[in-house]
């Protein structure tokens, strides 16, 4: 945010928080659902044709499920969102005088004296009552409205992209398929780590260490009952 008096600009993370999360979200699930699934496949000593199957059905499959789960949820999130505004519209239509007390009394609540509380409620309802409504009472910003498609979309594609490694190292070392899978994913999971962390602003050893914790022991559980399997059949 620039500011006009001064130029000072400041960058906050939460602007990212719409597609940020589905982003993260859909390459971490595309790198652990698709090297667990392709790692547990290869525990069972299956040959290279039906492993690079196996990866190229997970993808496709992961990549449909998860742009139509985020488009669902975040197109639900969307609707209570309209609902919500479309309530307050009519409140501010039908009882402007109230709902401008309620304004002033929620920046009351934020350590404003009652005098410039009702300033700030009068001169932000002459300018957009339903806008002052929306971010004071409701939280519901720009940035922060829910956009099903942009987070369908980001899922589709980041999930994509996360499940390209371990396909690629199966391809690319077909008699030592396993190692380089678990290898590369390894290192993929740190670096998605660092790259969320970044992202949000956070730190970036708790960022790698969660999804590295999570991503190993789903592809050790996935690799024993792969093994188990195997022996069976």
């Amino acid at each position: 945010m620039t500011s006009p008096e001064s130029g000072h600009r400041e960058e906050h993370y939460v602007t990212r928080s719409g597609w940020l999360r589905a982003a993260v979200l859909g390459a971490n699930d595309g790198l652990l659902s698709t090297a667990s699934l392709m790692v547990g496949v290869a525990s069972a000593s299956a040959d290279q044709g039906h492993l690079v199957l196996t990866g190229i059905a997970g993808i496709a499959a992961g990549a449909m499920s998860m742009a139509a789960g985020e488009y669902v949820s975040v197109s639900s999130q969307a609707d209570a969102e309209r609902a919500d505004l479309k309530r307050e519209e009519r409140a501010i239509a039908t009882q402007p005088g109230a709902e401008q007390l309620e304004l002033a009394a929620l920046y009351r609540e934020r350590g404003l004296s009652a005098d410039l509380a009702e300033q700030v409620a009068n001169e932000l309802s002459a300018q957009d009552a339903l806008a002052a409504h929306a971010r004071d009472e409701l939280g519901i910003t720009e940035h922060s409205a829910a956009r099903p498609l942009q987070a369908a979309m980001a899922s589709a594609v980041s999930f994509l992209i996360g499940g390209l490694p371990p396909l690629a190292a199966a391809l690319l070392a077909p008699t030592q398929a396993l190692t380089a899978m678990t290898i590369v994913t390894t290192l993929t999971l740190a670096i998605l780590g660092a790259a969320g962390a970044k992202l949000g602003g956070a730190r970036l050893l708790p960022g790698i260490a969660r999804v590295m914790v999570f991503g190993l022991l789903a592809m050790a559980v996935t690799a024993i009952v792969g093994r188990a399997f195997g022996a069976v059949l």
